[in-house]
């Protein structure tokens, strides 16, 4: 029998159905000699469709093919050699990002996606930290991210206001452990993740996504992990391709967690909900989903849809040349990151002329008006600039413990040393070249002003931590959870990742 669309036989020689004949292509096919059987030698007249003009504003898209151009990208990161400075950026914000999971199992964001997870069940790919639980990629991710950001441990891009390396690492460290993947296979994936979360925030305009009412740092996390997760499941260009466009499809984040009071929808908003989401892309594309191929320039692309003042051009600039990982700080204390310069600069003082609560007076604390908002009395200790620097000022430092103890914060000597600290938004100290910087000024009982300004504080690209610095910070974070052994022994093999022929064979320095 014909088909009446170019004579191809709807059934093979041996009775089956050709390959792409679908069940409605045979019964249009089928109306179609019916009616020709019942009008004798009338010829089937089948109006042709009038061809879509397309838009010169289309063609130009189609012809500058961005998705294209990063997909191809991020193929070849995977075998591209990193240059030596960004190879070591890498290792430190793995390891650092590695610290903050650590300890962030251990409170109450990471406790309870741990328990989540362990209900879960699932495969056993990858490793949930500090536990002893195997489970999918996508659920130890989902976990792992959540510890990640389980406080305010984790690093900081300022441009974008990502926090690149809580979703990324976790993505990473599940894929590298499902595939089998080697240490520098996990490094150029991390570094690779860095690189599409920034550019897609830049190419949406940062400001314009906190005008709306989103979450820049919601918002990036899912590009993050898929760009970590795509590259270590080993995507060609058009599973690269179908993974932004599925990682597209998911992305997500509002404001709203400004709200948060104990931490833990802040973990999911920030990190566990992007790490799962870039995995589950990720593993879906590698199990043969299909999906769009330009998903940044095709009609109701993501790029106008999230924003209506797109850069595109942001998400390819600089290709291969600008690394955002080498861009990322580094906090030095565990709290939110508009206190850190605001930290420093107290402890300066502190240092330089012996304050102590019974010779302060008062205490000013000057901040960008964009970050004192986020910080200005909030409810959780570490992201409550009165209560950290009462703390400072009693203890002379700010530790991991006391940063994250409501106990603490409602101690009576606490409360009444942070009734001396003002914050101020200073809309003079909003500066694109030293977005998070503080000014303090402390006015001592006997009458002298002094002050400090921090506008870079450690861990900045213009201020950053040695690897030694970085080791005493992860130190501090790991050996409560893993022990002194485990940690020393970990955080030597991550400052040599390169050397690490399986990540599989970190596992039991991290798990239980």
């Amino acid at each position: 029998m014909k088909n009446n669309r170019g004579g191809k036989p709807f059934l093979e020689s041996d009775g089956s159905i050709p390959a792409g004949l679908t069940r409605r292509r045979i019964l249009q096919g089928a109306g179609g000699l019916f009616a020709a059987a019942a009008i004798p030698n009338a010829p089937l007249a089948i109006p042709a469709l009038p061809r879509r003009q397309e838009s010169p504003k289309a063609a130009a898209k189609a012809a500058s093919d961005l998705t294209g151009q990063l997909a191809r990208y991020m193929v070849e990161a995977r075998d591209r050699a990193l240059p030596a400075n960004i190879a070591l950026e890498g290792k430190h914000h793995i390891l650092d990002t590695l610290g903050a999971m650590v300890s962030g199992s251990r409170l109450k964001a990471g406790e309870m996606a741990i328990a989540y997870v362990r209900a879960q069940g699932g495969t056993p790919e990858s490793s949930v930290i500090g536990t002893n639980i195997k489970t999918s990629a996508i659920n130890a991710a989902l976990a792992n991210a959540m510890c990640a950001h389980g406080d305010e441990t984790d690093d900081v891009e300022l441009a974008t206001h990502a926090h690149p390396g809580s979703s990324s690492v976790p993505a990473a460290l599940a894929m590298a452990e499902r595939e089998g993947r080697s240490g520098m296979d996990l490094l150029r994936a991390v570094v690779l993740g860095y690189d599409v979360c920034c550019r897609f925030l830049m190419a949406l305009g940062p400001e314009h996504v906190r005008g709306t009412h989103r979450s820049a740092e919601g918002i990036g996390s899912t590009f993050s992990a898929v760009g970590a997760a795509a590259s270590l499941a080993h995507l060609d260009e058009t599973g690269m391709r179908y993974a932004l466009s599925y990682a597209s499809q998911q992305v997500s984040g509002l404001w709203s967690w400004t709200q948060d009071t104990e931490h833990v929808e802040k973990a999911f908003d920030f990190s566990g909900m992007g790490a799962r989401n870039g995995v589950t892309a990720a593993t879906m594309v590698q199990a043969g989903f299909s999906g769009v191929r330009d998903v940044f320039d095709c009609e109701h692309n993501v790029l106008e849809a999230l924003s209506s003042q797109p850069h595109p051009e942001e998400l390819v600039a600089a290709l291969g040349n600008r690394f955002w990982i080498a861009e990322t700080s580094i906090k030095t204390y565990s709290v939110g990151y508009p206190i850190q310069s605001a930290a420093d600069a107290f402890l300066s003082l502190r240092r330089e002329y012996g304050l102590r609560a019974d010779n302060v007076e008062r205490i000013v604390v000057r901040l960008p008006a964009d970050g004192a908002g986020i910080v200005d009395n909030s409810s959780m200790p570490d992201v409550n600039c009165q209560y950290i620097i009462a703390l400072a000022l009693i203890d002379g430092g700010v530790s991991f413990a006391d940063s994250h103890s409501y106990a603490r914060m409602a101690d009576p000597q606490i409360r009444a040393v942070k009734e001396r600290v003002q914050l101020v938004a200073d809309k003079k100290l909003m500066d694109p070249a030293a977005p998070r910087s503080a000014l303090v000024e402390v006015t001592l009982k006997d009458g002298r002003t002094v002050s400090h300004f921090t506008r870079f504080p450690p861990g900045t690209k213009e201020n950053p931590l040695s690897t030694e610095g970085l080791n005493i910070k992860v130190r501090d974070l790991m050996t409560p959870v893993l022990g002194s052994e485990r940690t020393a022994a970990l955080i030597q093999r991550v400052n040599a990742l390169e050397e690490v022929r399986d990540v599989r064979d970190l596992r039991p320095l991290f798990t239980f």
